[in-house]
């Protein structure tokens, strides 16, 4: 099912990227490069989608290539898409872009360089720190006061995955293992470790349905919101159970 899912992700970007100001050629240096200079939250939020496909595709083809620490570190990239997702698409489906709203899109949408100029430093993105993009997630979510549970979970579950990230020796010693014991750096196929990486991947793509259905909301488009809510009910009801893999019931 998750040929569907993929192929139904890339339809959606494609229709909502149809309706935003198309990218315009700009100079870049001797060249050039394609940028939307308007940098609405939507354009944002079309980029985020298209990765969010991408890195779906890339961390599905690790898995099953058994490199699960790749794949890992590539979920780590993809909380942080998704949590994005939610942060823009709720300021504008509750109408209340803050301050902190505007500060993530100029970021976003700043070059990492002058391109007037030679590359010599990276310039300072005003990024809005992850633990307030949670914490505003959590309370459109949560009410007011939140869910300091969730907001746990969240920095817990991100901490773990920035492990593969960084390589930390406790997510690096998941490699080692077999009769000798030695490290496996062509990959984990057939292992414990393989399978509970292949079931985690579903998550991945249930978060990513939730996030283009959010994201069609913000559009305003009722219609594909609902479609998308029901291919969310059909992709559940197909590969999982109490909202995981049907996988981990046989690990």
């Amino acid at each position: 099912m998750y040929d569907q899912v993929l192929q139904h992700m890339e339809r959606t970007v494609d229709i909502l990227a149809s309706r935003v100001p198309s990218p315009k050629r700009v100079p870049l240096k001797d060249s050039y490069a394609f940028r939307y200079t308007e940098k609405t939250v939507h354009q944002a939020l079309v980029q985020k989608l298209a990765r969010v496909v991408s890195g779906l595709y890339a961390a599905r083809l690790l898995m099953e290539a058994g490199l699960v620490q790749e794949q890992a570190a590539l979920q780590r990239v993809l909380d942080e898409i998704t949590e994005d997702i939610s942060f823009l698409s709720f300021s504008v489906v509750l109408g209340e872009s803050t301050a902190q709203h505007q500060t993530y899109l100029e970021a976003f949408f700043q070059e990492e360089f002058d391109p007037s100029e030679a590359i010599t430093s990276s310039r300072e993105l005003p990024m809005v720190p992850r633990k307030k993009i949670r914490a505003y997630i959590d309370r459109i979510t949560n009410g007011p006061k939140g869910s300091s549970t969730q907001v746990d979970t969240a920095r817990t579950v991100s901490k773990a995955y920035s492990g593969y990230v960084h390589a930390a020796s406790p997510q690096i010693m998941d490699m080692y293992g077999g009769n000798p014991p030695r490290f496996h750096m062509r990959g984990m196929r057939g292992t414990a470790r393989h399978a509970e990486h292949k079931a985690d991947l579903w998550n991945y793509f249930y978060r990513g349905i939730v996030a283009f259905a959010l994201a069609a909301k913000s559009f305003g488009d009722d219609e594909l919101f609902g479609s998308i809510r029901d291919f969310l009910d059909e992709f559940v009801k197909t590969t999982g159970k109490n909202y995981e893999a049907n996988e981990w019931q046989d690990i």
